[in-house]
């Protein structure tokens, strides 16, 4: 039998309000939705309401059924895929992305200001601000490229969100990650890339800002350190959604 231990790690413990924010709903309205038992719930001993991610993911599933899905996306977009899923909470962090309604919303100034500065600050002909979803690479603002999504399993932000700190390679040829990757062998011919994660307030990274040339360098210190100045800026605006 599952320890308790062990099922809070598969499915962790939410209080209402992050069950609100997962659900992109008032807290007001998951209190009710929990009084009239559409999100099942408990209280512990000290009264306070607690919710199981499971049951969360469940209910957005149904909504999502019913034409309720954030920003029009596709609900299989927050569904972790087994070929990509990150080691830990990987469903918990689809449903972060999912709360922001960013997902195949319309393009923004405020992120595109922010594209275009990463190009200028580091002089790198292309600059993306990605979500990374169970299947794709979204880009919610984009410079130097004209396709708006790519398959996850090519993409260099997935690698971004799966370690810690800025993910940077010099040249993508002499990468065994990446030397066979169709973006590197054909269009565009990616042989820079350096990208921050995007880190939302619980902690989960939704994507990255990333830049990338067609032929290997390397930033200047001065560089990164402007190219992380401009994501936090970018996370600071998704988390005021």
């Amino acid at each position: 039998m599952m320890s308790t231990a062990l099922a809070d790690e598969d499915d962790p413990i939410l209080t209402t309000r992050e069950a609100a924010r997962l659900l992109g709903i008032a807290v007001s309205t998951a209190q009710q939705w929990i009084e009239n038992g559409v999100l099942p719930a408990w209280k512990t001993p000290g009264g306070h309401r607690r919710v199981r991610l499971s049951d969360v993911s469940a209910l957005l599933r149904e909504r999502s059924s019913m034409g309720a899905g954030a920003a029009g996306a596709d609900p299989d977009d927050f569904l972790p895929d087994a070929a990509c899923a990150l080691p830990g909470q990987e469903h918990a962090r689809l449903l972060a992305l999912r709360a922001t309604g960013l997902v195949d919303s319309e393009t923004e100034a405020v992120f595109d200001r922010l594209t275009w500065l990463a190009t200028q600050v580091t002089d790198c002909p292309i600059a993306l601000l990605s979500l990374v979803t169970g299947r794709r690479l979204w880009l919610k603002s984009r410079i130097g490229i004209s396709v708006p999504q790519a398959p996850r399993e090519d993409a260099f932000c997935s690698h971004t969100i799966g370690q810690d700190g800025p993910l940077v390679v010099p040249d993508a040829l002499l990468d065994t990650r990446f030397r066979h990757n169709p973006l590197v062998l054909g269009e565009p011919h990616l042989r820079f890339y350096a990208g921050f994660p995007l880190i939302d307030d619980q902690g989960f990274k939704l994507g990255a800002l990333c830049v990338m040339d067609s032929e290997p360098r390397r930033l200047r210190e001065r560089e990164m350190r402007a190219l992380g100045e401009l994501t936090a800026i970018a996370a600071e605006e998704i988390r005021r959604r």
